[in-house]
């Protein structure tokens, strides 16, 4: 980290971006603020000080110029807790929405028998670990009730292999997909999904995918959570809209019979599934999709933070 800054430093640039990891970013930030504050520096992806530890904000005042958020309610955030000047640049993810969205062949499928259910239980070990099980029976209990479904767990290379094994006793043989492309486009045919709380949600909400969302943690960490975090949800989905429109069942409400009840109206032309498409609809307004590109955006305000008088 030091040796980072430093050579940020003699380096004399107009602008710093620091982007995420905030462990390792911010620190540089500090650093390099100190020994030379004619550095402009800007933060791409705003922290969750929406969500836990609010006073980050202020602090941050200190050492960095502007922030760049992806989600729409971070600007107006930072500025009721004293945070430094912050802008909605847009999520990538709005930049893609034409390939999660289904064409007329696609639509039809997703509304075919049997339906397509999606299940995503992460992408990290631990996290498969802990929701693998309940989403197995999650799966069987829907199949009893509804009949017939097609199961896709998408995923990353390196666990392709590890759920494969965890997978192949489940009654409905899931199909693995790893391919970006093959990927996008399960979401396009998916009547439903159960998912892991994260980017996930908001990238099925988009995709106009009904949702059922859960999340374990350990013991410690869902006690610590329980103090810390200070939202209503914690559903990517839910926060940028606005309100809860995926359900999401937490720690202890996160079992089979609580998942599976939830899921199986999501199938059907039922009030749960309306009210969930009729939210999705308002994200693209929400999110500025199709405006002008995010990465055009953060490119904008990195040039307009720029300065260094003595260059």
């Amino acid at each position: 980290m030091r040796l980072t800054a430093k050579t940020v430093v003699a380096q004399r640039p107009h602008v710093l971006v620091i982007i995420d990891s905030p462990g390792f970013t911010r620190g540089i930030a500090r650093r390099v603020r100190a020994a030379d504050p004619a550095i402009a520096i800007v933060e791409y992806v705003s922290p969750s000080v929406w969500a836990w530890r609010p006073g980050r904000a202020r602090v941050m005042r200190a050492y960095i110029d502007h922030i760049l958020a992806l989600l729409p309610f971070e600007p107006e955030v930072h500025r009721r807790l004293g945070g430094p000047p912050c802008t909605y640049v847009g999520h990538p993810l709005a930049e893609n929405v034409h390939d999660l969205r289904p064409d007329a062949e696609e639509a039809r499928r997703r509304l075919a028998a049997p339906p397509v259910l999606l299940v995503l239980p992460g992408s990290r070990a631990g996290e498969i670990q802990r929701l693998l099980a309940v989403f197995a029976e999650t799966v069987a209990l829907v199949q009893e009730r509804l009949g017939p479904i097609e199961v896709v767990i998408p995923t990353i290379p390196h666990l392709a292999d590890k759920l494969r094994v965890a997978t192949a006793q489940w009654p409905i043989r899931p199909r693995i997909a790893v391919d970006a492309a093959d990927k996008q486009a399960a979401f396009r045919i998916a009547r439903a999904a159960l998912a892991k709380s994260g980017t996930v949600t908001l990238e099925l909400a988009l995709a106009g995918v009904p949702t059922v969302a859960a999340y374990r943690v350990s013991w410690l960490e869902g006690v610590v959570g329980r103090r810390m975090v200070k939202v209503s949800s914690v559903i990517l989905a839910n926060l940028v809209l606005g309100e809860n429109a995926v359900p999401e069942f937490i720690q202890e409400a996160c079992t089979a019979d609580n998942l599976a009840a939830a899921l199986a109206p999501l199938f059907g032309d039922s009030p749960e599934r309306r009210r969930q498409l009729e939210a999705f609809s308002r994200l693209d307004a929400i999110m500025e999709v199709g405006s002008s590109a995010p990465a055009a955006r953060a490119a904008e305000i990195v040039l307009g933070t720029a300065r260094r008088p003595d260059v």
